[in-house]
């Protein structure tokens, strides 16, 4: 069921998660803000992603669990997307860090996911650029209650995320942009149809013994943010891409 709350507090969070969002890549990685600006999209490049693990405890006993998200590196893009880091720092932004832009970039996945989940859109347009929005709006308003549930990312139940494909370019104006999409992996103990998630990983959590199990599906996102360099422009990252693998397709 999709999560509501009053309209007075509703106003109340939306400005949380504003400021928050201005702090979670805050200079010098800039803040979102709202920016529907056309501009000429970077070629597109396959992803990569390396191993990461994860423990799950019990917290009854000592048994333990380990989830392993394990994936070859691309050795061309990985040095690529190293090269794109050194320029960005050059030419555009002394202080850039993909470490920092990467935990910026869980915080807002968390957010982002949880509001498209509530289909609380009116929140997101100052998240996501409007060309985007209309299409997730369209996409969310035609999900089952659990594929929405689904959406929602919670921080502990992120698996592994990593950088994909970076990208500098110009437009016809020549305003300079530059956009990191990030891939993220996380769990979810919503019930899905097998049929709808077809390809996706389900993982037994042991909670105490073998009697009791959580069951936990493995899915995958998407997003890409965009940043616009050029002289006198507002330091703001904006959302450019949302991809649920399964969910909206």
């Amino acid at each position: 069921m999709a999560l509501s709350v009053g309209c007075s507090r509703l106003g109340r969070v939306c400005l949380s998660q504003r400021q928050l969002l201005s702090r979670v890549l805050a200079p010098p990685c800039g803040r979102f803000q709202v920016a529907t600006r056309s501009v000429l999209r970077p070629p597109a490049v396959p992803l990569y992603h390396l191993a990461g693990l994860r423990p799950f405890s019990s917290g009854s006993g000592d048994q333990r669990k380990q989830l392993v998200v394990v994936g070859i590196p691309n050795p061309l893009l990985w040095l690529r997307s190293r090269v794109y880091y050194f320029l960005i720092r050059a030419y555009f932004d002394r202080d850039f860090s993909i470490q920092e832009f990467t935990k910026g970039a869980r915080q807002a996945f968390t957010i982002v996911s949880t509001l498209l989940s509530q289909c609380n859109f009116d929140a997101l347009k100052e998240l996501v650029v409007d060309e985007v929005l209309q299409v997730v709006k369209e996409k969310c308003s035609a999900l089952p209650e659990s594929h929405k549930m689904a959406l929602a990312a919670d921080s502990d139940e992120i698996m592994y995320l990593t950088p994909g494909d970076v990208g500098i370019y110009y437009d016809d104006n020549g305003r300079k942009f530059v956009s990191i999409l990030m891939r993220f992996w996380y769990l979810t103990s919503v019930h899905l149809p097998e049929e709808s998630t077809d390809g996706t990983k389900v993982f037994q959590i042991v909670l105490g013994d073998d009697s009791a199990k959580d069951s936990k599906r493995l899915l995958t996102a998407i997003y890409e943010f965009r940043r616009e360099f050029t002289k006198g422009v507002e330091p703001d990252w904006i959302i450019t891409r949302i991809e649920h693998s399964k969910l909206l397709e």
